[in-house]
């Protein structure tokens, strides 16, 4: 079976070239410029995978937040300038990756590629002991008890539990989480590894979020 994508972009000369791109490797591919197309198309034709061009001209960060709340699990890939990346953009709480221009055909269709293949083979729940995480009612419950965490909380806690037993660095973590280069201060993910610890170990006798000194952290029982 085919995978529908649908691509976000209103240069019409990159639209073009990422439409070719797709078509030749096998992709079915709509194309929108503006929100009210992106959300017709979005529900009209159910894409596998959105790939969303981020630029000053557009409203896509709101947009980006819209898909979402249609479809939790629709994989967004986020194409941007390198000066488009804000840390502080709610984009960046609800796409899954992001490429920087100017794109590279090859690594283009990588990350695709690799997004298609983890939404299929994602779980709905992810256990850790007495840790539940659900994808798509973006419920959290440690014991029975409903834990209320923010976008970046969950975001986090996902790819923790996504790789549970493996180290993961700061610079890994805040690239994956926050789209930023490990040349970036990453002291904010210590930061929200300790918001996220009072929420998740805070009650609990049995610590699940290790910190291993000079690596980074990890999710484990």
């Amino acid at each position: 079976m085919k995978h529908n994508i649908l691509v976000v972009e209103d240069d019409k000369g990159l639209q073009k070239h990422l439409k070719e791109l797709l078509l030749s490797n096998d992709y079915v591919v709509k194309v929108a410029s503006d929100e009210s197309t992106t959300l017709a198309y979005g529900e009209k034709y159910n894409p596998d995978l959105v790939v969303l061009d981020l630029s000053p001209a557009t409203r896509n960060e709101m947009l980006c937040e819209e898909l979402k709340k249609k479809a939790s699990e629709l994989p967004i890939i986020i194409l941007a300038e390198k000066n488009e990346i804000n840390m502080t953009s709610e984009t960046h709480f609800c796409a899954d990756d992001y490429i920087l221009k100017p794109l590279i055909d090859e690594e283009f269709l990588t990350r695709i590629k690799i997004r298609l293949h983890k939404h299929e083979s994602a779980e709905v729940v992810l256990r850790l002991a007495d840790l539940e995480l659900n994808t798509q009612t973006l419920e959290v419950n440690r014991g029975g008890k409903a834990i209320q965490l923010t976008p970046q909380e969950f975001k986090l806690l996902h790819y923790l539990m996504s790789n549970k037993g493996k180290i993961l660095s700061r610079a890994m973590i805040l690239s994956r989480i926050w789209m930023y280069s490990s040349d970036i201060e990453t002291r904010v993910v210590d930061v929200y590894i300790g918001y996220l610890r009072k929420k998740i170990d805070g009650e609990f006798e049995k610590k699940l979020i290790h910190s291993i000194r000079g690596f980074g952290y990890v999710i484990k029982e």
